[in-house]
């Protein structure tokens, strides 16, 4: 199909379109005679890069055959693979560089303002954070203490990958919320841990209460070091987390 030009246009064609198109409406586009049209397409169906659909006719007549053309699915699983390979020759130098890359991405995220003054506080941005990049993420009140809670991530979009590469996939997303926390001003007040599957579909976010109330207060900056410019917070040496395979992947 490559040194076809005529089949790579109809197949772009194909793949940009909303709904499947007859040759009819190809030849039409295309400027090229509806034959000819007909004989591309034959030889894309064969190759499978287009499927054919029967649609309702015009007036009367026989149903028409639309065509779209077929999603390839991208080989997340391929290159998941290449970059764990690439992050560090084991799981705790993978983990580590995995953490650190999500604190970068944390780093660039709009997160407004929204000072964490609570362990509640710390669980409602946390969800705010999760909730918009698809996990669909649940307060679990069973597992809450008053030094820590617990969050369900219920639809994690990588999970597949997470399954064989945990110590990549979740040691972004708990290097992204870690950050995103202490830009808010959680830092050395709440820990952040991230169990992956839990359950065979559920991995939970933990948040830990690491400093008591009276004690964060009595290290809230001075008014004059309130005053000082903020310096961007730094990847910490210490997030080293090791994330444990699934027992069925073990």
């Amino acid at each position: 199909m490559s040194d076809s030009w005529p089949r790579r246009r109809l197949l772009a064609i194909l793949r940009a379109a909303t709904e499947p198109l007859d040759a009819q409406e190809l030849a039409r586009m295309t400027g090229q005679h509806v034959t000819t049209v007909r004989f591309h397409l034959d030889v894309l169906t064969r190759e499978s890069l287009v499927r054919q659909f029967q649609q309702p006719p015009r007036g009367r007549g026989r149903p028409r055959i639309g065509y779209r053309a077929v999603q390839r699915s991208v080989g997340y699983q391929e290159l998941a693979q290449v970059l764990a390979d690439h992050l560090g020759p084991d799981p705790v130098t993978r983990s580590a560089a995995a953490v650190a890359a999500g604190r970068a991405w944390g780093s660039r995220v709009d997160i407004g303002a929204k000072p964490v003054e609570t362990l509640a506080d710390a669980r409602d941005i946390t969800m705010s954070l999760m909730s918009e990049l698809g996990f669909a993420p649940e307060k679990d009140p069973a597992g809450d203490t008053p030094e820590h809670v617990q969050i369900n991530l219920t639809a994690c979009p990588l999970r597949e990958l997470a399954r064989s590469h945990a110590e990549v996939v979740c040691g972004v997303h708990m290097g992204l919320m870690r950050e995103v926390l202490e830009r808010n001003g959680a830092r050395g007040r709440v820990g952040v841990q991230l169990h992956p599957f839990v359950e065979p579909e559920l991995c939970t976010a933990r948040l830990d209460l690491t400093m008591p109330p009276e004690r964060a207060a009595l290290d809230e900056p001075s008014e004059q070091q309130a005053s000082a410019p903020r310096v961007p917070p730094q990847l910490r040496d210490t997030d080293t987390d090791i994330f444990e395979q699934p027992a069925q992947q073990r």
